[in-house]
This record gives structure tokens, C-alpha cells and sequence, in this order.
């Protein structure tokens, strides 16, 4: 079976906080539908939520099946897959939450924990999210206040424009706000505790479920962050721009932008690499074959895969996550 770019259908996925970006923006998805999250690479442990694949002489298969029948060294290399990669469109705020880490996962039958990064791609005027606390509040507090339903006074709330980036360790209390999409790189895992959901109701005047008090075991109130990159400047020459978004012991995300009419190597260096193409249109080459990738479009670059090339079409913004 032939190692190529695999180019992944997203999967959508819909909440009482979603909007219409990912499919009149992004064209995931039937036009004009609503869309909470498309998750543009994912391959579950328990078999559920796996992309399948849209090109070449393995389109129609799965990503379990095509990684089953070419050997994981060959797609990602050893242990379980790593990665799981969302675009998410917060029409309505999201819900305070947590999510545990490693340990914690791992004591609970819960799998591997959850961290996190966000990149904001579009972001209405006045648009902000919860990252954290406010100084001083501790763990307890902030319990206390989602049971009494005033936990938002005690939050940490920024501002947001595009082109931001937040990293969101396991443990710490985050919710994105209204009008907001980002791209959302993080480990495989997707273990949610909500501490707060703003009484909300869904069409049949039900509250979604909160998991207080799991939340109380997990939330942190201070992190180590040596080690974690955000947002710096790598490269900026001949028509191209790259730099890391967040780089951290679990993943690493680029942003890479070129010109129209400009290419740009795409080094894997070894790794598996996640290209998603959140605007403009362009090519990947490999092997003297060209793909299209244009926005809303992703391909997975398997490990055994050699270096290729990206060229710009029109100017050309890469999320590149290994």
C-alpha cells in the first residue's frame, strides 16, 4: 500500500454553541449548516470518530485502516496516536471547564489527559475567552463560586483578535467566548469537565451535565510553562513567514504563511506531520505529484513519507502540527 499525502474529511460535530463559520468560511461540511467543531485529524482509540481518507488509491478508507494495513511506524511511529485537531466555531460561549492531566487520566480509566493550544482565526469586535483564574483565586473558591452559580466574576477574561495564541495546560479553568473560531491542537483526548454552563437549556429545556466535583480534583491554579514556546517569530524570507504558534512536550504547531506565487519546503524532519490550510489556496508536491489544499482542506503526511514542497496559488496560510 503506497505512502502518500492523505488528504482527511472532516468530521462535524454539532453543539447548542455552534455556528455557521466552519461551513460558509471554511466549506466543511452542507453549506449554510450549523457546525460546532470539525475534526480535521482524528483517529480514536475506541474506534469512533476516524477520518477517511479523500484522495488517491486509498480514498474511501479509513485512518485506522490504512495505518492497520501500512504499520503505525509508518504513519506516526510508536505508541498511540498522538494528535487530535479541531476547528471550532464558538458562535455562543463555550462552558467553563477543565480538563485532567496524565495522571489523573490514567488513575480514572479516563486514557491520557488533555493539553491544549488555541489559534484564533476570526474573532468578533469585542470577542474574548476565559484563560485561567483571577490572580489570587484559588481552586476552592472557584468551585464554590460555579456551585453558587458566580464563578464569572472570578475568571480571567482576555481579550481576543486574530492571529492570537493560548496555551491551555491540563488543569487549567478555560472557556472560549462568543464569536470566536479557532484552530485547537492537543493531545489525543477528549475528557471535558464542565464546571459552569451559564444555566443554558437545549431545545428540550434540558441543562447539559456539570462534573464539579471531578473538576475540583484536577484544577490548578499555578503551572510550570518552562520549556512551552508561544507564538515566535522562526522565519521570515523570500516570500514566506513561518512561526511556532505553540511548541510544548506534547505537540508542536507552526503557522506558516507564503506570498502568492512563492513556494516554501515543507521538511517533516522525521515526524508525521498535520497540514491543515486555513486560508488562500495553493499545492503540496511530493514526488513530483501535486495536491490542491485550499481552505478548509488538511492532509496528513505520514512519517515514512519523504520532504516535499508548498507552492501559493494565492497568499497562503499553513498550520503545520506534529
Amino acid at each position: 500500500m503506497r505512502i502518500y499525502p492523505l488528504k482527511l474529511m472532516p468530521i462535524v460535530k454539532n453543539a447548542i454553541w455552534g455556528g455557521k463559520q466552519l461551513s460558509e468560511s471554511f466549506d466543511i461540511g452542507v453549506p449554510g449548516s450549523f457546525g460546532a467543531e470539525a475534526w480535521m485529524l482524528s483517529l480514536r482509540q475506541d474506534g469512533q470518530d476516524v477520518n477517511i481518507i479523500e484522495n488517491g488509491c486509498c480514498s474511501g478508507m479509513s485512518l485506522a485502516d490504512y495505518t492497520a494495513a501500512v504499520g503505525s511506524d509508518a504513519v506516526y511511529g510508536k505508541g498511540v496516536f498522538p494528535l487530535l485537531i479541531k476547528l471550532i466555531d464558538a458562535a455562543d460561549r463555550l462552558s467553563v471547564q477543565v480538563h485532567p492531566d496524565d495522571a489523573y487520566a490514567a488513575a480514572n480509566g479516563l486514557g491520557f489527559g488533555k493539553t491544549e493550544m488555541w489559534y484564533v482565526l476570526h474573532a468578533e469586535p469585542g470577542a474574548s475567552l476565559v484563560s485561567g483564574v483571577a490572580p489570587g483565586v484559588t481552586a476552592a473558591e472557584i468551585i464554590k463560586a460555579a456551585k453558587d452559580g458566580t464563578c464569572e466574576e472570578l475568571l480571567n477574561v482576555v481579550p481576543v483578535k486574530p492571529g492570537d495564541c493560548f496555551f491551555i495546560p491540563a488543569g487549567l479553568v478555560h472557556a472560549i467566548g462568543a464569536g470566536i473560531v479557532v484552530a485547537e491542537i492537543q493531545q489525543n483526548s477528549n475528557t471535558t469537565f464542565r464546571l459552569y454552563d451559564y444555566d443554558r437549556t437545549d431545545k428540550n429545556g434540558n441543562k447539559r451535565e456539570l462534573h464539579t466535583e471531578r473538576a475540583a480534583e484536577v484544577i490548578k491554579t499555578a503551572f510550570d510553562l518552562n520549556g512551552v514556546t508561544l507564538n515566535k517569530l522562526q522565519s521570515a524570507e523570500r516570500g514566506t513567514t513561518c512561526k511556532t504558534l505553540c511548541s510544548c512536550g506534547y505537540f508542536t504547531a507552526q503557522s506558516l504563511s507564503i506570498e502568492a506565487g512563492s513556494a516554501a519546503s515543507l521538511a517533516k524532519d522525521g515526524h508525521m506531520l498535520h497540514v491543515m490550510c486555513v486560508s488562500g489556496r495553493g499545492y503540496l508536491e511530493f514526488g513530483n505529484v501535486k495536491y490542491l489544499i485550499r481552505k478548509g482542506d488538511s492532509y496528513l503526511l505520514p512519517k515514512a513519507l519523504p520532504n516535499g514542497s508548498v507552492f501559493a496559488e494565492n497568499a497562503l496560510e499553513l498550520i503545520l502540527s506534529h
